[in-house]
């Protein structure tokens, strides 16, 4: 099964959202297929072996829309909504004048007052009207499509609205015509058109609503340079960044951005990454420093080799995910959905019940007529569809912003609910740069050379504490010897061959499995344990040589985010493979009451999954790479990750920094969306209980007033605005 995303062009509300994933879902092959109305993405987990892609376009074509080609920014085009709506004023005030102004005491000239010329009077109003219907085709030829094919959807709630109207009004000029002039007073071509331009207006202040949502994407696209200097044939040419290959050398003077990643190669600098990170401080670039593309160079001159080039930069990565994020659906928008499927037919049934009701009660056909138009128009599935998506958008644009990489709608709903925070101590809690602090040896045993021969054995090893081995053998100056054979045993240490010895490199469990006495070393290694170091028993030959002790400091923030965390009302739990005493003595640091040690890295998700079966909702914040098992096994995965290494897959989340505040950042960011969605939906769902009985004239029935269709129209387009308008505060999160 593979995930395609497509643009969808000619969606007016989330009815046409639903009637797309319904046809979508039909294909043999689908496994799930999802709409976004706000964002206009259609996403189909599907077989591509058994469908192709050219079916869905052609299934999304039958439904009545099309599958967008081009996807060239088009920011600097006005919306064909804008035009519309020009088309739509121009005409509708005159006709408001026209039709209402003597009402107010506004004189008319004699050849079209309606007590001298009614004829001319309504004529003149219906002459009006048609510039304003032929604006709106749209409504009418994509409503009275989709009524036909049983998928009504808001076109068709407009177009049945204002189409009433304007037949009736046709109707009362004919009866004006011959001599019945009474009906100059009932003519309903003002509600047609101003129902129109309504919508129009709403329609159109919610697509320029829609486009600010989604502005950390633009931002994002403008970051990357169009060109970079690079050295070719010994000559500084400039190219397109999108020519740059792998391998190129690459000039960058201060003040300039950084076309792609790669690898500095000479030259010193402090490059500005803080719109991928979201922190501040212009981060030291020397050689051997990776750099970013789309960051800033701030003072110094550099070349760097080029590592990664067009969708695998680091900046494409994380636009690639922040649109497949606003792409997603959150489970909370389930139910919304679910209502917005039938919501139309159940408004059209009881505008006619309403209608129908009132006829049957002794009120004449104007009334009934009033009656219907105002519900069909007061009602619009609209609101509901976008209270979700939009928020969404937005959210997860801002976390973009802040270098907190959100991937999907239900990752941004699911880390609102935790209640227990599982952290991998070494990277995470720690720096992750562990340094040997104390060696001790048996009796006379040269220090420099069981350094050299442990240095060696590790050499070969991934092992961030071996790293420290080898750092500190390089440091002293000690010749590395070759490795005649090696095995890394999980969870326990390495085991190699070194001049014909056989090296032992590894914790106490390491040393039991092959029967090595510790003697006075165990008692040592506990000492140190106390003191949160690790101790590392080094073996030749069967017998123990002695202890290389390793410390990895806490990160300076730890205390600070554990102790947030806990007026947030959320447990913290720290997991790490190293002994009790070692693993105690760094969680009483960082300040964690709960400590996981001596955890082997298959079983971590075992840990997670026994939190859950307590209850917790559980989040696993780690590396993304060692710590995959446990990331997908929590109900939400936390990868700290840093500019360098972003790793998407293997979570639900990325911090971009290597940074803990990202995680109370990605908590306040997701409750902040929810409560925004919470409120959406509320007002949505509120907006049409009260709005539609309001139209089927419930108030009159107790001596109030009857609504206005034209008032029923601003008042739907108004509740979609409202909508997206709130959903915006939240690119002001801070």
């Amino acid at each position: 099964m593979s995930e395609k995303s497509f643009k969808i062009e000619g969606m007016t509300c989330s009815a046409c959202a639903a009637r797309i994933e319904r046809s979508i879902k039909k294909l043999d092959g689908v496994k799930e297929a999802s709409v976004n109305f706000a964002s206009e993405v259609l996403t189909v987990d599907f077989d591509e072996k058994s469908l192709p892609a050219a079916k869905i376009e052609e299934a999304v074509a039958k439904a009545g829309y099309k599958v967008a080609k081009d996807e060239k920014n088009k920011s600097g085009k006005k919306n064909p909504l804008f035009y519309r709506l020009i088309v739509s004023i121009v005409f509708s005030v005159p006709l408001l004048v026209v039709s209402m102004g003597h009402m107010l005491g506004m004189p008319l000239p004699k050849i079209i007052d309606p007590m001298e010329n009614p004829l001319n009077f309504a004529f003149l109003q219906m002459l009006l009207t048609l510039p304003v219907i032929a604006a709106g085709y749209k409504f009418f030829t994509v409503g009275i499509k989709n009524l036909f094919s049983l998928s009504p959807n808001m076109d068709s709630l407009v177009c049945i609205g204002t189409f009433s109207a304007f037949l009736y009004g046709i109707y009362a000029v004919f009866k004006i015509a011959l001599g019945d002039t009474h009906y100059a007073m009932h003519l309903y071509f003002e509600s047609a058109a101003m129902i129109l331009t309504f919508v129009t207006l709403g329609k159109y202040l919610e697509a320029v609503s829609k486009g600010k949502s989604s502005r950390a994407i633009e931002a994002l696209l403008q970051l990357s340079p169009k060109t970079a200097t690079v050295l070719r044939g010994g000559r500084e040419i400039q190219v397109k960044s999108e020519f740059v290959e792998i391998g190129d050398i690459i000039l960058v003077r201060p003040g300039e951005k950084i076309p792609v990643d790669g690898e500095v190669i000479e030259g010193s600098t402090s490059v500005d990454e803080s719109m991928l990170t979201g922190e501040s401080l212009p981060v030291d670039k020397t050689p051997g420093s990776f750099v970013t593309g789309g960051s800033i160079n701030k003072t110094g001159f550099v070349k760097y080799r080029a590592t990664r080039v067009g969708s695998e930069t680091v900046l494409a990565q994380i636009i690639k995910l922040v649109e497949k994020a606003q792409g997603s659906k959150a489970p909370i928008a389930r139910l919304a959905d679910k209502i917005s499927g039938i919501f139309v037919p159940v408004v059209i049934s009881l505008a006619v019940i309403a209608a129908a009701g009132w006829l049957l009660a002794g009120k004449n056909f104007d009334f009934a007529l009033n009656i219907f138009i105002s519900v069909m128009v007061i009602a619009c599935p609209c609101a509901l569809g976008l209270a979700t998506p939009t928020a969404i958008m937005v959210g997860t644009g801002r976390g973009a912003q802040k270098g907190v990489l959100i991937k999907n709608g239900t990752a941004l709903e699911n880390v609102c609910k935790t209640n227990m925070i599982i952290f991998d101590k070494t990277g995470t809690i720690t720096e992750g740069k562990p340094k040997v602090s104390n060696m001790v040896t048996y009796g006379t045993f040269p220090q420099d050379e069981l350094l050299a021969l442990c240095a060696s054995a590790e050499s070969v090893s991934e092992h961030p504490l071996g790293s420290a081995i080898v750092s500190l053998a390089k440091e002293r100056g000690l010749e590395l010897k070759t490795v005649e054979s090696f095995s890394a045993l999980s969870g326990s240490g390495i085991s190699a061959q070194i001049d014909g010895k056989k090296i032992l490199v590894g914790n106490k469990k390491l040393m039991n499995d092959f029967g090595i006495a510790l003697g006075d070393f165990e008692k040592q290694a506990e000492k140190f344990s106390l003191e949160g170091k690790t101790s590392v028993f080094c073996a030749i030959n069967g017998e123990i040589k002695g202890i290389i002790c390793i410390a990895d400091t806490i990160k300076k923030e730890a205390p600070a985010v554990i102790k947030e965390l806990e007026k947030m009302g959320i447990k913290s739990a720290m997991i790490t493979g190293d002994g009790k005493n070692t693993a105690a003595a760094i969680a009483k640091q960082a300040g964690i009451d709960f400590v996981l040690a001596e955890v082997l890295p298959q079983d971590k998700a075992k840990e997670a999954e026994k939190l859950q079966e307590k209850g917790f909702n559980v989040a696993m914040v780690g590396d993304g790479i060692n710590d995959a098992p446990a990331l997908a096994q929590a109900d939400t995965g936390i990868a700290i990750g840093s500019g360098t290494d972003v790793a998407i897959e293997s979570a639900d989340i990325v911090l971009m920094q290597g940074n803990l505040n990202g995680v109370i950042t990605a908590i306040r960011l997701s409750r902040a969306t929810m409560r925004n969605i919470k409120q959406n939906l509320f007002w949505a769902f509120g907006y049409n209980v009260l709005g539609i009985p309001i139209a089927m004239g419930v108030l009159h029935l107790f001596g109030g007033p009857l609504l206005n269709p034209m008032i029923a129209a601003a008042a739907m387009s108004l509740s979609s605005v409202s909508v997206v308008t709130n959903a915006l505060r939240l690119r002001n999160f801070k």
